[in-house]
């Protein structure tokens, strides 16, 4: 083999190498998963743990929770249902929501795939490889915004109804954010508002926020916690620990404590405490003195 040849040869393995890397092999998904991620590199990667939350951990949010879960249930059910947004307030549930719905109704044929909001431009591509599957699937989306420039939530658009394809009847789209129209809403914006012949005439750039958001057929508010539910979460949460609950006042002053220095009376907090308190021994536990 002359020099030539071995440079050629090398060069061919250089080429094989740098092919793997930037266009790795899809597996085949396994189906028998209920919840998958979608990964740019790798596609639709399976969850062999997705996390185990039941409605009934889901406290203080008894509208939302029934609305999501009547329009699940018709989703599952093959009955006409709607994309669903769940805004408001951090660490009232929304998220853990829609995982308590994929294990309520996994054993129907609800599945769950999680999509990252940079990967939003594949949705077309995601839709393509399940839409003949005999499951249900519910892209979900959690804390989406976009920023003024974000270009991205146009692929979000399309799939949700503005696209000349007809979405498939086996995907849903549930999506959580803090944001009502998912994009920045600026005082001027607001000011540029004008009036032609008694008409109201929005300015272009708020359309263009609500026209997002008005894609979703079900909004869902989440709003923040009062103490006492606050508190009522509390003791659900160390009910399901084996510990005391808030009627033992040292546990109740050092669970609003906690909240205090979060700066958050959430349902998360209220996780966050329960398993820190759960899990001291009785005599790390400050003592209450008068």
């Amino acid at each position: 083999m002359n020099q030539t040849e071995r440079l050629l040869e090398r060069a061919e393995q250089l080429i094989e190498r740098l092919e793997g890397v930037f266009s790795p092999s899809v597996q085949e998904p396994d189906w028998g998963c209920i919840a998958f991620r979608w990964k740019r590199s790798s596609g639709l990667q399976a969850i062999q743990r997705p996390q185990k939350v039941r409605l009934d951990d889901i406290l203080c949010t008894d509208l939302a929770k029934s609305e999501i879960a009547r329009n699940t249930r018709q989703f599952v059910e093959g009955r006409s249902a709607n994309n669903t947004l769940l805004w408001g307030s951090r660490g009232t549930g929304k998220s853990s929501l829609i995982k308590a719905l994929l294990n309520e109704y996994a054993d129907q044929g609800l599945r769950l795939i999680e999509v990252e909001k940079q990967d939003l431009i594949d949705l077309p591509s995601i839709v393509d490889l399940i839409q003949d599957r005999p499951e249900k699937f519910i892209l979900y989306c959690d804390d989406l915004s976009f920023e003024a420039d974000d270009a991205s939530y146009k692929s979000l658009k399309a799939i949700l109804d503005g696209s000349i394809s007809a979405p498939p009847e086996n995907v849903l789209i549930y999506a959580t954010s803090n944001r009502r129209h998912l994009l920045p809403e600026f005082k001027q914006e607001n000011q540029d508002v004008h009036i032609v012949e008694g008409e109201i005439h929005q300015n272009e750039s708020v359309e263009e926020k609500i026209s997002l958001s008005e894609r979703f057929g079900l909004w869902l508010s989440f709003y923040p916690f009062s103490q006492d539910q606050y508190l009522e979460i509390v003791d659900h949460w160390l009910t399901q620990l084996g510990a005391e609950t808030t009627a033992d006042e040292t546990t109740r002053l050092n669970a609003l404590r906690f909240a205090l220095k979060r700066g958050s009376r959430s349902g998360r907090v209220a996780l966050q405490f329960a398993r820190d308190w759960a899990g001291r021994l009785p005599e790390e536990r400050p003592v209450e003195r008068d």
